[in-house]
């Protein structure tokens, strides 16, 4: 109840902004347990693959999805194709950026089987891991920032070819401010964001003011929803259902609609142990600016102290299979219902 003051001013305030109605749908990250399930051979899977994954979603609520092809075959990507067409849904990419030049005829054939299945957009990653989990050093890290920049330079001219948007997700990776530094040097229509509402809080950054900072540039939303609990080491982070957690969601829809009208948001909900961010630890700070530790970490810590869980952090460890899809199964019907209820104004 308490909420709804704030969602009624998030609907006057995209109704003032021209924004009627957002499509929602699924990312892949969502239905991660499914997909590991799927590698894994359980019997229990209701989808194995994309064109599976886009039926499933819109079972369960959403208008589509943002995913691989995973396949190089074009029936693949004429197949999504059609289903795109005939459900009214959209298609949204996901490409491996080339490492290098020799990489690059493949990624084309990647880019223009996406076109063919109706993508316009694709996100992308600068790396899967997490910095202070994969870094050793600053100087590893700023190795690894240039090698970001040269593979989207390596990219953008063919993503500018074929008329395909490359959304860089804030993944754990790159501050607010790097992570708009690189797409400014990259200088390209074709080049933007793909705006993760929750990731940055692992890098101690405000989550609405990264948002807010990030927001120009979007091209694609990830809307989760987050929890912090203190620990020892810092804090356990963890995604739960949208509406149950810290983050201040309207006033994220909002900024996030005002900077772009016609922006697909993609549910993430990963249904997960919680992430350990050891921010109290020496290590998770060296492949930072000496400085960040003193303007981020108390701030950082204040908030977590102020928004204690509601509930228990989600948990799989443990679990038959069987549970832990029907968890995640639950969590996504319930996300696309919140987004329902809270976007289709």
């Amino acid at each position: 109840m308490a909420a709804l003051p704030a969602i009624a001013s998030a609907r006057s305030l995209l109704a003032a902004t021209g924004t009627q109605r957002s499509r929602i749908g699924l990312c892949t990250f969502s239905s991660h347990q499914h997909w590991k399930a799927v590698a894994d051979e359980h019997r229990g899977v209701k989808f194995a693959d994309t064109a599976g994954f886009f039926r499933y979603g819109r079972e369960i609520g959403a208008e589509g999805v943002q995913s691989s092809l995973r396949s190089k075959d074009p029936s693949v990507a004429k197949q999504i194709r059609q289903l795109v067409d005939d459900t009214g849904g959209y298609y949204e990419a996901e490409l491996r950026l080339p490492k290098d030049a020799g990489e690059l005829s493949s990624f084309e054939t990647d880019v223009r089987l996406a076109r063919d299945a109706g993508a316009t957009v694709a996100r992308v990653v600068c790396m899967g891991g997490r910095r202070y989990e994969v870094f050793q050093s600053l100087d590893e890290f700023q190795r690894f920032y240039k090698d970001a920049k040269r593979a989207l330079t390596l990219a953008e001219p063919v993503a500018r070819k074929h008329r395909l948007k490359l959304a860089i997700e804030n993944h754990k990776d790159l501050t607010v401010e790097e992570h708009i530094a690189l797409i400014r040097q990259l200088a390209s229509e074709w080049i933007g964001t793909l705006v993760d509402t929750g990731n940055n809080v692992a890098l101690l950054d405000e989550p609405h003011e990264a948002v807010e900072s990030l927001a120009p540039f979007a091209m694609s939303v990830h809307l989760k929803d987050m929890a912090v609990q203190l620990d020892a080491n810092g804090f356990l982070l963890s995604e739960v259902p949208l509406g149950t957690g810290m983050l201040d969601l309207p006033r994220i829809v909002v900024a996030l609609s005002r900077a772009k009208a016609d922006l697909v948001f993609n549910l993430e909900m990963a249904t997960r142990d919680p992430l350990k961010v050891p921010c109290l630890q020496d290590s998770y700070w060296v492949t930072f600016p000496t400085d960040r530790k003193m303007t981020h970490l108390h701030a950082a810590l204040a908030q977590a102290k102020s928004h204690p869980p509601r509930q228990s952090a989600p948990t799989v460890s443990g679990k038959p299979v069987t549970e832990v899809l029907a968890e995640e199964e639950t969590n996504n019907r319930q996300g696309l219902a919140w987004m329902k209820t809270n976007l289709h104004l």
